[in-house]
């Protein structure tokens, strides 16, 4: 994937790129994590690969990233891919299910590729991605669609009965540590996901929790900023002595994320409000969270909104290209012509990730200087690369003669 310049017509670009990406996803990344990303004989996925021996390391593989990859391998086949997909996903979400599920019907964090429990703890965040993978193999699989929906809906009673917030949310199972925004996220994706292939569950009805919990409680009224952590009560958290290293209480690749998840929702059910959320958390992003000599979404702000954590993940770019692109969709003339140059910069910045990686893999990090750092490629960020890819080729799809006047 190249660069592109923006001095020319944004949807033709946009086109290219988007071609481009696909080229890439198709002949390049997916036939090397179908094979060095599986493990052939059990349809296990591996947390990460070496991109000197193109090998999988030996690393513990987080739970989270089976559900994803599940997600990645449906993605794909959605998109066209004409590889394997089918066995690899089935394959990899039957493994996480009977290795990772624990006999009170949660799953465990860390596990190895013999199926050895590395870390059993409970983390909602792993959870939300399980119902995600569940969603993607109940939309794929139509034979089996009423097992995957009952194992959803199985697990958010279990979720609910554990963990439930009353009169919202969900707490954390520690009652010391401070409730968090981000598994809220993904449990929003996931019921968003849900919806469409449970129509008569309780995904709605979820999704409407969480988007009333986001816009009443975690956004920030008077600046439009989204906020990581909470009191019991939903009210910021602030820590005595300041938040610990690699905690920032903004974090712009979420504003875009939730952007992106608040949009969607505000589509479907028609809400101007939500839509103007996600409008000022785009915003905000833009603004505070993006470095523009890097060309980079950075990892964290502190209350003040400057830099917490001047890193800058891959997986940044992927979300704001994502809400750049839903934004774009909804909104028309110049407003929409400056989402159009973003969904480009967006792209450029997702390209210097991958562009001199090998073959298929990315680099994950950027320092603060702009160096990208020489270390395996994790697995977790698939499920943000191709979901951006796909998000673009639909949008590029949708082009006609109307739409570029």
């Amino acid at each position: 994937m190249e660069t592109i310049a923006i001095d020319a017509d944004p949807f033709e670009q946009i086109e290219t790129a988007s071609k481009e990406n696909v080229s890439w996803l198709f002949e390049k990344a997916l036939p090397r994590w179908a094979k060095a990303g599986v493990d052939a004989k059990t349809g296990f996925f591996f947390e990460e690969i070496d991109p000197k021996t193109l090998k999988a390391t030996n690393r513990a593989t987080r739970s989270r990233v089976l559900p994803r990859q599940v997600y990645s391998f449906v993605e794909a086949g959605r998109m066209g891919w004409e590889g394997n997909w089918q066995e690899i996903a089935e394959r990899g979400l039957d493994w996480f299910v009977t290795h990772c599920k624990k006999p009170d019907g949660t799953f465990v964090s860390l596990i190895d590729a013999d199926g050895t429990i590395v870390d059993d703890s409970f983390d909602l965040y792993n959870h939300a991605f399980a119902l995600l993978g569940f969603a993607s193999a109940a939309d794929a699989f139509e034979d089996r669609r009423g097992k995957f929906v009952e194992q959803a809906r199985t697990l958010l009673e279990i979720l609910q009965d554990m963990i439930g917030h009353d009169p919202i949310g969900f707490k954390e199972q520690d009652p010391t540590a401070p409730l968090r925004a981000n598994p809220h996220m993904h449990m929003f994706e996931a019921a968003l996901a849900l919806e469409t292939v449970d129509e008569d569950g309780p995904w709605a009805d979820l999704a409407d929790d969480i988007a009333e919990l986001a816009m009443e409680y975690f956004i920030d009224p008077m600046t439009g900023v989204l906020h990581e952590y909470f009191n019991i009560d939903w009210s910021i958290f602030e820590p005595v002595g300041g938040f610990k290293k690699g905690q920032c209480p903004v974090e712009p690749g979420h504003l875009f994320e939730w952007a992106w998840l608040l949009g969607r929702w505000s589509v479907s059910r028609g809400s101007a409000d939500g839509l103007q959320s996600a409008r000022r958390l785009y915003q905000v992003g833009v603004n505070f969270g993006h470095d523009i000599d890097r060309n980079a979404v950075i990892m964290g702000l502190n209350e003040e909104l400057a830099v917490c954590d001047p890193l800058a993940r891959l997986w940044g770019q992927t979300e704001w290209m994502k809400a750049a692109i839903l934004l774009a969709e909804q909104s028309i003339g110049i407003e929409q012509d400056q989402y159009l140059l973003d969904i480009l910069s967006a792209n450029d910045a997702l390209s210097s990730y991958i562009q001199d990686a090998p073959d298929g893999l990315w680099r994950d990090k950027m320092a603060a200087d702009g160096t990208l750092m020489e270390e395996p490629a994790p697995a977790s960020t698939f499920y943000h690369i191709i979901c951006a890819i796909s998000e673009l080729h639909v949008f590029a799809q949708s082009f006609d003669a109307d739409t570029k006047e």
